[in-house]
């Protein structure tokens, strides 16, 4: 297995027949993890945010973000605790966000399959991709195309619990990170930069609850052009 750090970066890594675990702790993959266990139907994801507004008139719920804020215009923006309670569900989601969506994007038309990554889901979807036994590429949305520490810290306990031969330095260095925090998780993470800018626009209950592990039994996958989710047998 090997972790990609950026979207930027994906270019140099060979996804053909790979598992893609797309993630995006603070907020989208998390979020998309939380509409779905709260009877969300499917979730369109877009890179564009006129694309997105168009999808309004198919019926789509539409959900908008860029730089941590709601783009004006759209029902949702992207904090995961607007789903709960089964606020939509029933309904389609249409998505578009500053970094998850847009790894999504970029490693579709190559990957075998793209599953889904949250701490919320995280054993849930290390007994699938065991059960599996394919090549695993962790990819990190980031921020802005820069390296960051949230998800990069979600590949590390993803590779500790699959215990895959590693084909990058990178693996062996975040499960070492992980290992060493993971009993202060939260604490570790609020030095991190995007936690810095969340906490900047008083959204810390979202922090919190990203951050909230295997909260959901649910394998969270890209079929066709729609994310949906399916219970873990193991877990349920």
């Amino acid at each position: 297995m090997e972790i990609c750090f950026s979207p930027e970066l994906v270019h140099v890594h060979d996804l053909q027949g790979k598992t893609v675990v797309v993630v995006d702790i603070f907020r989208a993959t998390s979020t998309m993890v939380t509409a779905l266990a709260n009877g969300v139907e499917g979730i369109r994801p877009v890179e564009d945010l006129e694309q997105c507004r168009r999808l309004a008139g198919s019926g789509y719920v539409t959900a908008g973000e860029r730089n941590g804020k709601k783009e004006e215009g759209f029902e949702l923006g992207n904090s995961p605790l607007s789903y709960l309670g089964d606020a939509y569900k029933g309904r389609k989601v249409a998505m578009t966000t500053t970094n998850g969506t847009v790894a999504i994007e970029r490693s579709k038309k190559q990957a075998a399959e793209i599953l889904i990554g949250a701490f919320l889901n995280l054993q849930a979807t290390a007994d699938y991709l065991r059960g599996k036994q394919r090549p695993v590429l962790i990819l990190c949305a980031g921020w802005k195309g820069k390296f960051n520490l949230e998800d990069s810290l979600y590949a590390g306990a993803l590779a500790s619990l699959l215990h895959f031969p590693y084909d990058c330095d990178g693996t062996l260095a975040m499960e070492s990170l992980y290992r060493q925090v993971s009993g202060d998780m939260g604490g570790f993470l609020k030095k991190a930069s995007h936690a810095k800018r969340l906490q900047n626009q008083n959204i810390e209950a979202d922090i919190d609850f990203c951050l909230s592990l295997d909260k959901y039994p649910l394998v969270v996958r890209l079929d066709g052009d729609e994310i949906v989710a399916e219970k873990n047998p193991h877990l349920a």
